[in-house]
């Protein structure tokens, strides 16, 4: 799976952060039907989280009305330099890592 990451270089301490993910994957639903009529099996990631600084700052649960190569946008305060930890999580357990650094002043 390709991972696309917006993560600022650098924040003061205490500034609120944004930061985008994108992810391709195809988030079958498991309703629909192949050019054959059989229903395409169902592949969707279930989970999202951003560990930083030891913390999961966001999580979210995903179902199958989430559209394909999910982007998602969320906020957090930065307080220490370090490495921020995103994962994917499917729902056959295959799990996605990237991770990306800030520099906080």
């Amino acid at each position: 799976m390709t991972v696309r990451l917006s993560v600022p270089q650098s924040a003061k301490r205490g500034d609120v952060i944004e930061i985008k993910t994108l992810i391709s994957h195809q988030m079958e639903s498991g309703f629909r039907r192949d050019a054959f009529g059989e229903v395409i099996p169902r592949d969707i990631l279930k989970e999202f989280r951003c560990v930083y600084d030891g913390q999961t700052v966001f999580r979210a649960e995903l179902f199958p009305a989430i559209s394909a190569n999910p982007f998602i946008t969320f906020h957090t305060v930065a307080t220490v330099s370090g490495e921020l930890e995103f994962v994917w999580t499917d729902q056959n357990g295959v799990v996605t890592r990237e991770t990306a650094s800030i520099e906080v002043t």
